[in-house]
């Protein structure tokens, strides 16, 4: 299969990369900071030979560097598992955050997905076979102190997400909205936070991979998942 992952230098889109990796598919790889990328890259051949795995540098909130990854990623195939990861938190209040950083929070966490998607979907649509997921957040459904724009754009990219899923039905193309709490990472080191307190990244990369897995005639809409003692 050909699966595409943005986001996917770092956290949960790493981690999602891995499983798939792990499984003998063509890899496509996409974020902004091309070191650490192609760092993460290089780390997921040596593990796993038996993927053909390439990375394409982009900053997906920006439209035309989005079409060019699209383009780019087209010359492999038809894309079969498409993952719209590629996200970024500014923590905030609506009432107080600067000016702009509403329109960050909606380039970088919905636009990306709206226009990749968009970019690939034709001949997908064509071949009437493939399997979307778009990484939302605990925080498209509910609001939270100092989430501020960046829930508003989660908030949205489910709903897109539940508009695709509608869409795609006819054209056999699944959709599912991934929608993890509090998961470890690198952006909580430091944070005083306990590791064992919230969610390993792998445990949602598991999840979406399973539900990648499953009979053409069955779809995971939703994937709610929460740390074990709750959100913090």
């Amino acid at each position: 299969m050909i699966v595409v992952v943005t986001g996917a230098s770092k956290g949960l889109g790493y981690a999602i990369a891995k499983q798939f990796a792990a499984q003998g598919n063509i890899l496509l790889m996409c974020a902004r900071n091309e070191k650490v990328l192609n760092k993460s890259a290089d780390e997921l051949r040596k593990l796993f030979p038996q993927s053909i795995i390439h990375s394409y540098s982009a900053d997906i909130s920006i439209k035309d560097e989005t079409q060019s990854f699209a383009e780019w990623c087209l010359q492999f195939g038809v894309i079969d598992i498409l993952i719209n990861n590629a996200g970024q938190f500014l923590p905030g209040s609506v009432h107080n955050e600067e000016d702009g950083v509403l329109e960050k929070m909606i380039e970088t966490n919905l636009y990306s997905a709206y226009h990749l998607t968009r970019a690939l979907l034709p001949k997908m649509m064509n071949n009437k076979s493939g399997h979307i997921f778009n990484i939302c957040s605990i925080a498209s459904i509910n609001a939270y102190a100092n989430g501020g724009s960046y829930s508003i754009s989660k908030f949205a990219m489910l709903g897109f997400n539940k508009n695709l899923r509608e869409e795609l039905k006819p054209y056999h193309i699944k959709v599912t909205a991934v929608l993890p709490g509090a998961a470890f990472t690198e952006s909580w080191i430091g944070s005083g936070v306990d590791e064992k307190r919230i969610m390993q990244a792998d445990d949602v990369a598991k999840m979406v991979y399973a539900a990648a897995q499953l009979s053409p005639q069955a779809c995971v809409e939703e994937i709610l998942m929460r740390p074990q003692l709750g959100d913090l």
